[in-house]
């Protein structure tokens, strides 16, 4: 008699790990960006197979070419044990006979239960084979619905439970199918034996690879491939099934799970900053957050900030709006995130007021949003100094379909649109605007004459003077969407998100100290031996270096014209046959300044610049262009580097807000360091002792003069204030599922401008429908440079 083959191997389209040719085990089927997160689990697996190695494998019956069964003597045993068997609970007996089915080959479930008339208890239960009894059919009608296949056959299989002297026995016991079994390779589908999905051991495992960010079916290739054969092979949509559970258990808490979240992070000792806006009825409206290392960050990076609410990835369609910059490698970094209930301007307003506060009260420089008349009120009421510019790519978007009735009337219109938009100073811009206006008759009223009175924020030659870190759209917000992407969607729970959110963070930064380890590591490669190229590749970053580089590169092939204009300013002009740029250079102060505005937009001396400093016998790159931001050194490391960053601008008779945050950060890490040298943490607490006792009498001092009130309440605080909520004590209910806001739909990567919509135009070159005379495949297209003005 042959024996069935009890270890199945895997199938072709099975993921299970393979080995390379270095030895190392590595997993087939899946993305490289997901095999990291797989390594996680690695020890989990193994642990796990040991334990599942504890259970002894099931012995099947033998069968014959003509399906029939041929029964094992270990099988005739377990029937004889099963009659009159004494359990403990029922669920153990519907153990016992659900492992002697699996060893038979089919499945069962449970069927019927009788309980006392007089206390309403469970006396007696029955387990039938899964093919006992008929499917109840429905006579179908016109608009029918697809009905599943009927798998009941009137089985007869079944064991009956009784209860006597306190316990369960098995009094009634038919072994008669009806319908062939399963083979023994294929038994372990029926549904009583997948089990394991169902276990505490499998939903922690499925628990832990979906926080991890993987879908239900890398779920189900990663715990099929770390349980091999032991147990039967999950599916997605058990994994599915699974996950839709433990969210419907959260139903009407996830806000309070944000709380719970938040008060975690809080109570570690980090500065981490949260703050919860709930309206009259005890939903949530909105709410901030921002972690230690975001805060951080905003002190070095802060200069420029990118502020976007066109995400949404949650059930409740409330955007997510985060504050996002760009680091020392010109990667974006997240300062903070919001969830936020509408977008009206109040709403904005107590966002930017929240982190105002979290951020030490330090305005950003300059800020980029969208055109949203809601954003630029808040931004003009809360950061009334920064320099706001509008995103360059929403605005280009717009212009065709807005300057489509002048092209149609006018031929030339599009030639002089584009050079009144490349104006090298305000004063031709707006001579240009007359120009434009009067000979095209623009009017007054219109897109063009909006746009014209909001140019201070978005025409180039009125940014020139301002700091961007070589920002001109929101685009880093965007691509901080299509990031978060892989870790969440449009139906994610609430709690989930906040999560979810920390991951996709770690990996950004994780990203970031990849950065700092390959420029810390190696040198760079110079293409001249001049100090000032030297210099730059001592100083900057990788990826700073490189842009630099790029400049310097171009300056060796440039020429220039003299114009003196004093003994001390010398102006030249700079440049190819191309292109021109005035550049002029005090050798007093050695400053040398440039009509294109690089280094004062960019923070990275122009070529014109670059040329004009060699031909001056410049050995050395200036101090004073060459931006910290922009160097190795502003990487994330101790807080007593940023002590030395901050000191230079601080007054002797204030303390900076930036000052008493990074003092609180010291003594966090030096109280975290503690366990590593007790006798150095003893002598800073009696040292601390003293310059408390200093202190207190100086504030005593102080308080007797009688400083007036206000005076000390305007100072600015680094006190971290957040919601103290506890879920015991306080009820706060989800948001409502039926908003509709400005934020991003389900099926789009971003909220589509009035020209990506689909609109029903008839074109009036090719008298086709679906499109206009501006997008008719058969026109012709602008020229390149048209698309690329400097806006």
């Amino acid at each position: 008699m042959d024996q069935p083959n009890n270890n199945p191997q895997p199938t072709e389209t099975e993921t299970r790990p393979e080995e390379g040719a270095d030895g190392a085990l590595f997993y087939s089927g899946f993305p490289i960006s997901q095999q990291s997160r797989l390594e996680n689990f690695m020890d989990y697996g193994s642990v796990l197979s040991n334990n599942l190695m504890e259970d002894a494998p099931i012995q099947m019956d033998s069968r014959n070419t003509d399906n029939t069964i041929v029964r094992d003597a270990s099988c005739e045993k377990v029937v004889d044990s099963l009659l009159g068997k004494y359990f403990d609970t029922m669920e153990e007996a519907y153990d016992a006979y659900n492992h002697y089915a699996a060893r038979r080959g089919f499945g069962i479930r449970k069927h019927f239960s009788a309980r006392s008339r007089r206390n309403g208890e469970v006396i007696r239960k029955e387990y039938v084979c899964n093919k006992e009894g008929f499917k109840n059919v429905v006579p179908q009608t016109i608009d029918h619905k697809k009905r599943r296949r009927d798998a009941r056959t009137g089985c007869q299989a079944k064991i009956e439970i009784g209860q006597k002297s306190g316990k369960w026995v098995v009094d009634k016991f038919s072994d008669e199918h009806n319908h062939p079994l399963t083979s023994p390779n294929k038994v372990l589908k029926h549904r009583s034996h997948c089990k394991y999905h169902k276990s505490i051991e499998g939903k922690k495992l499925i628990y832990d690879l979906h926080a991890a960010g993987l879908t239900p079916s890398q779920i189900m290739k990663a715990v099929n491939t770390l349980t091999g054969t032991l147990h039967e092979d999950i599916t997605a949509k058990k994994c599915s099934e699974v996950l839709r559970t433990h969210k419907r258990n959260h139903v009407g808490k996830e806000c309070l799970g944000i709380i719970k979240h938040f008060q975690e992070k809080s109570g570690r000792g980090d500065d981490f900053y949260f703050n919860v806006q709930i309206d009259n009825d005890g939903c949530l409206r909105n709410v901030f957050w921002a972690d230690e290392r975001s805060r951080t960050s905003y002190l070095k990076f802060g200069d420029v900030m990118v502020f976007d609410v066109t995400y949404r990835t949650n059930k409740f369609k409330m955007p997510f709006s985060p504050f996002v910059g760009v680091n020392h490698h010109r990667q974006s970094v997240l300062f903070g995130g919001a969830l936020l209930d509408d977008e009206t301007e109040e709403t904005f307003v107590w966002l930017f007021e929240q982190f105002l506060k979290c951020m030490n009260f330090k305005p950003p420089q300059a800020i980029i949003t969208d055109q949203d008349k809601a954003i630029r009120n808040a931004v003009k009421r809360v950061f009334p100094d920064a320099r706001h510019r509008f995103c360059a790519w929403h605005i280009k978007k717009h212009v065709l379909e807005h300057i489509q009735p002048f092209r149609t009337r006018y031929k030339d219109f599009a030639d002089t649109f584009y050079i009144w938009i490349k104006s090298k100073s305000p004063k031709e811009f707006e001579e240009g605007w007359k120009i434009l206006n009067e000979k095209y008759k623009i009017g007054e009223k219109g897109w063009l004459p909006t746009m014209y009175k909001d140019r201070r924020y978005w025409v180039k030659c009125y940014l020139k003077n301002t700091f961007f870190a070589g920002m001109t759209t929101s685009g880093r917000s965007e691509s901080i969407h299509s990031f978060f992407d892989g870790y969440v969607n449009a139906t994610t729970p609430l709690n989930e998100f906040v999560v979810q959110y920390d991951k996709a963070v770690a990996a950004r930064r994780k990203s970031e100290e990849d950065e700092d380890f390959s420029t810390l590591n190696s040198q760079p490669a110079l293409i001249t031996e001049h100090g000032i190229e030297k210099d730059a590749g001592r100083y900057y970053t990788r990826s700073i270096f490189q842009l630099f580089q790029r400049e310097w590169h171009a300056s060796l092939s440039l020429e220039h014209t003299k114009r003196q204009i004093s003994d001390m300013l010398v102006s030249y002009f700079v440049g190819s046959d191309r292109e021109q740029q005035t550049v002029e250079y005090d050798s007093e102060q050695q400053i040398v300044r440039c009509s294109c505005a690089k280094f004062e937009t960019d923070g990275i001396l122009c070529k014109h610049a670059l040329y004009i400093l060699k031909k001056k016998k410049i050995k050395n790159l200036p101090k004073n262009y060459l931006l910290y931001r922009w160097t190795i050194d502003a990487r994330y490391h101790m807080a007593h580097k940023l002590v030395e960053s901050e000191d230079a601008k601080a007054s002797d008779h204030v303390v900076s807000a930036e000052e008493k945050w990074v003092a609180r950060t010291m003594f966090h890490q030096i109280i975290r360091d503690a366990d590593y040298s007790p006798s150095i943490f003893k002598e800073f607490i009696q040292t601390s002792k003293i310059f408390m006792v200093r202190l207190r009498g100086e504030r005593e001092v102080t308080e007797n003069a009688l400083i007036v009130e206000s005076s000390i309440q305007s100072q600015s605080t680094c006190e971290v204030s957040h919601v103290e909520l506890e879920p015991t004590q306080v009820t706060i209910l989800d948001p409502a599922c039926d908003k509709v806001n400005k934020g991003r739909p389900k099926s789009a990567s971003r909220i589509p401008s009035a020209i990506e919509k689909i609109k029903n135009y008839k074109c009036s070159e090719c008298k086709r429908n679906g499109h206009n005379k501006t997008t008719c495949p058969e026109k012709k297209v602008l020229p390149k440079s048209f698309t690329a003005y400097g806006c």
